[in-house]
Order: C-alpha cells, then sequence, then structure tokens
C-alpha cells in the first residue's frame, strides 16, 4: 500500500516510517529536512503543509495520510504556530480529499484537551482548550481538529489520535522527556520534582496510528495514553539503569507552584522555558488519562513505562533493544 507521512524526519515520524516499512509499505516521507541515509521503501520528499499545490503534489497516489507536522512552542501567542498547527492541517485534509486519499490519520495531541478544567481525569469527552489563557499550542492543537472536521463534513475519512507525553527510544532530536532521563541516566539530576503524567512510549504511538488508521471510526477521536508516571521515580530508574547516581530526593508540585511567580521570570531572563507555567503545567494538574475507547475500539496496548525507560537508555548508551514488540494484526 502506498502511504505518505508528514513530518516524517521528527521523532514520532522516524519511528512510524520504521513499523510503516517493516509491514511492506511503500512511503513517501515528506519533510523540509531528512535522514542522511536511505531506508528501503522510502522516497523523501519536500513538502510545505501551508501550501495547497506543494500538498497535492506530494500526496498524490497515497492511499493513507498520517499527518504528524507540528510546531511546538511554550509560548502564549505565536502566529508561525497558529497557522502550521490549524490551516496546515486544513491544507493536507485537503489535499487528501482532492488526491482521493481513502483515509487520513492526523496527530493531535493531548494538549487539545483543557487539562485545567478537566476535573482529574481525561478522555475523549473531556472539555477542549478553547480558554484564551492556555498556550498557543494547546489551543491550536484544539482548533486544527476543527479545521479538519470541517474537511470531513466535505467527504473525507479521517480519524484524530490525541498522544500524550511522548517518549522513548528512537530519538534523534533529543526531546524535553528523553533529555530529562537521559540527563538523570548519566547521574546529572540530583534531584527531581515529584509531579507525574501520562507519558506515552513513542513506539506504541506509532502502533496507534496505524490501528487507527486500519480500525478507527471515521470523525473519532482516540487518547494515545500510556502510563501514569512519576518524574522522580522514572529518573530513579533510569540512573539505575546505568549504574549512576539517582536523584536524591524529589521537591514537592506545590512549593513548584507557589514558586512560579518568582521562578518563571528569572528563568526566562536566563533564556530557559523549562520553568514556566506552559512547560510545568502537566506536572502540576497531573490529570489521569484513560485510552479505554482506544484499546476496545483499535485493540491499543501501550507497553509497561519500565520497558520503555531501559529502552532508552540502551538507545542512548547505543546498546540492541527492540524497535516494535507490540504485533498488529
Amino acid at each position: 500500500m502506498k502511504v505518505a507521512v508528514t513530518g516524517a524526519a521528527g521523532f514520532l515520524g522516524t519511528n512510524l516510517l520504521r513499523l510503516l516499512t517493516d509491514r511492506g509499505h511503500e512511503v513517501t516521507a515528506i519533510d523540509r529536512v531528512r535522514p542522511t541515509t536511505d531506508t528501503p521503501g522510502v522516497t523523501w520528499v519536500s513538502g510545505d503543509v501551508l501550501d495547497p499545490a506543494s500538498m497535492r503534489k506530494t500526496l498524490d497516489g497515497a492511499e493513507v495520510v498520517y499527518h504528524l507536522v507540528a510546531l511546538i512552542t511554550l509560548a502564549h501567542k505565536n502566529d508561525l504556530a497558529w497557522r502550521v498547527n490549524t490551516e496546515g492541517v486544513r491544507v493536507v485534509a485537503e489535499a487528501a480529499l482532492e488526491v482521493g486519499a481513502r483515509r487520513m490519520v492526523h496527530t493531535s495531541s493531548i494538549h487539545a484537551f483543557n487539562q485545567y478544567t478537566c476535573g482529574g481525569t481525561i478522555n475523549e469527552r473531556a472539555p477542549r482548550s478553547i480558554d484564551p489563557d492556555l498556550p498557543v499550542y494547546d489551543r491550536s492543537k484544539f482548533q486544527g481538529e476543527v479545521e479538519l472536521r470541517k474537511v470531513i463534513d466535505q467527504g473525507l475519512d479521517a480519524v484524530v489520535c490525541n498522544p500524550t507525553g511522548v517518549y522513548g527510544p528512537i530519538d534523534h532530536t533529543d526531546s524535553r522527556i528523553n533529555k530529562t532521563l537521559w540527563d538523570a541516566a548519566r547521574g546529572r539530576v540530583p534531584v527531581m520534582i515529584s509531579g507525574g503524567f501520562d507519558l506515552v512510549d513513542v513506539r506504541d504511538v506509532a502502533n496507534g496510528l496505524v490501528l487507527a488508521g486500519e480500525r478507527g471510526k471515521t470523525g473519532e477521536n482516540y487518547l494515545l495514553g500510556g502510563h501514569f508516571t512519576n518524574m522522580f521515580d522514572a529518573t530513579r530508574l533510569a540512573a539505575e539503569v546505568n549504574g549512576k547516581m539517582k536523584p536524591a530526593f524529589a521537591i514537592p508540585v506545590k512549593v513548584i507552584n507557589s514558586l512560579m511567580p518568582v521562578m518563571e521570570p528569572v528563568a526566562k531572563a536566563l533564556g530557559s522555558d523549562r520553568i514556566s507555567k506552559a512547560a510545568m503545567g502537566a506536572l502540576l494538574s497531573a490529570p489521569i488519562v484513560e485510552h479505554d475507547k482506544a484499546t476496545a475500539e483499535i485493540g491499543y496496548r501501550p507497553r509497561p513505562a519500565e520497558e520503555t525507560i531501559r529502552d532508552l537508555v540502551a538507545f542512548y548508551n547505543g546498546q540492541n533493544f527492540k524497535v516494535v514488540t507490540q504485533k498488529i494484526a
């Protein structure tokens, strides 16, 4: 089968390409950058998700389109992020409809759901990110779904997936969570925050996208969660696996929250966005994410967090690990 993947050179894209080629698909990988080595079954092309003609050309012939492109930012306002995450979704969806793709799988985010007003639990019925005080990424990811549904109403067969905090191998981008765990694995994290969030292995997200494409219902959302993971415990495990010094203690989340009005401006002045309401929001709210719908309707089953952390440390150490362990029937 011929498939197309936008944002193919990114963290999730790298893992999705491996899964698709392992299943024998012919893949058109769309991105502005590409790896220096070729992969059998993958044709790399440059494409602009804000250019309708570019998308029609790159998607032509694809039976299934996986849309991964997104601009992630912690800023409250970012015009390019808003355009890429909203208009970009619509442009790709319209192009998929015009070239006759039989299905589109859109990768949204848990951030499309308002984690501050969810009542401690997020499922597909939870409040959405429409509050103007939320970071632009949260608001734009929900609005991107709104734009997609307009094209679904025109006849496009599409489903929406909402991953939680994505981590694990293979990662050549040094994503925020992976970098924290790798720092811990090298004994460079003496203390940690006590909060946690739902983290999901990137390989399970890739599996979930394929499952949604094969079994998902048109127009439906599927939360692709993993397990609620305490970051103090996760960093201690990463250090233990690598034989390094573990974080000694955890700073309570309530303490961090009370100091945020002072710490955030200082961090910003130092050029860091790691200490901000946007960066710490997930840890501070710590909702429980339910992925029962994805399990029941598409057969989605995430692996244990311990397996992900062990494989991530092995990846950074250049050791062998299983790229994909879940079989898709």
